[in-house]
């Protein structure tokens, strides 16, 4: 087992269409929108549960061979959710089985409740929210339901939600190697968090979030503990002939990544390694021509990431 010895820095990118990919439980469950600018908001919360449910779902984190979410849903015998002290109660309260047990809490930290006190361990991997590249249209649909609204109606209940045409999200993230020694954080957990990120987005099947699909994901490793460049979605942008809020597929836009390469360049000497995975249907530009992103990493040590 390999312990995290480098601050790493990821940028991720997934697609919706025709769905809503994080609605706001305060506002009718809308796409949470900046109403300024029209970019579509996500919260890192959103991405962590895309992760944790990965996991849970289809890498046998569900309370088995001592592999398990510390951060999820259990339902108590009276019909109750269980809440966080109860929780803490099935691990014996010990901080030590939680971290070897609980993935997400080595990735991501939390407030562990105990009697008495509470242990808080703060996350090495932490996202920003996620924004849209451009502004998003919001669209309004009424439909009927299966079912009348009580026995002996004639007519069905009508149903109302809203859906973004299109959207393109970008996270940025870090994973910091000092908060990793304290929950214990491994290079295997780094691996499943990035197949959760990729696959787990993919597998997200419900009749909300079906049509999401992930596009890219870079993880830059650095030498100095202490140093990342921050923000990389800054250095990436989309390029259309249509109008932003006309775009409907991926394949109506470009990736202009002129400022990613010329950041990268900038940085080489302080960037250890890079990882990536591409979607085949993301085009790139740099510099007003099309381009791949293997060529703008050529100069760096890269690998592919696996999911």
């Amino acid at each position: 087992m390999s312990k995290i010895t480098n601050k790493s820095e990821l940028l991720f990118l997934y697609d919706i269409k025709d769905a809503n990919p994080n609605g706001d439980p305060l506002d009718e469950n809308k796409p949470r929108i900046d109403e300024e600018t029209g970019i579509n908001i996500v919260t890192d919360v959103r991405l962590k549960r895309t992760i944790r449910d990965y996991l849970f779902e289809y890498k046998e984190y569900n309370g088995t061979n001592d592999k398990d979410i510390f951060v999820r849903e259990i339902k108590e015998e009276n019909g109750g959710i269980q809440d966080g002290k109860a929780r803490a109660k099935d691990f014996k309260e010990s901080p030590e089985k939680i971290l070897n047990s609980c993935i997400d809490v080595r990735l991501f930290g939390g407030v562990i409740p105990l009697t008495g006190d509470s242990i808080t361990y703060t996350g090495p991997v932490q996202f920003k929210m996620g924004r849209s590249l451009h502004p998003v249209v919001m669209k309004h649909i009424k439909g009927t339901g299966a079912f009348a609204s009580k026995a002996g109606a004639k007519q069905a209940t009508f149903r109302e939600e809203n859906v973004l045409h299109y959207s393109l999200i970008a996270f940025c993230g870090i994973i910091n190697p000092a908060a990793a020694s304290h929950t214990n954080l491994i290079e295997e957990d780094v691996n499943l968090l990035l197949e959760g990120m990729w696959t787990g987005t993919k597998n997200l099947i419900s009749r909300s979030k079906f049509g999401q699909m992930p596009r890219l994901l870079l993880k830059i490793d650095y030498i100095d503990p202490t140093y990342f460049i921050g923000d990389l979605d800054r250095y990436i942008k989309m390029e259309s002939d249509l109008l932003f809020e006309k775009i409907r597929d991926i394949s109506e836009f470009r990736l202009d990544v002129t400022g990613l390469s010329q950041i990268l360049t900038a940085n080489k000497a302080k960037i250890e390694s890079c990882q990536y995975l591409i979607d085949e249907r993301l085009n790139f530009v740099c510099q007003n021509g099309e381009v791949s992103l293997d060529s703008i990493l050529n100069d760096f040590k890269t690998s592919k990431i696996t999911v």
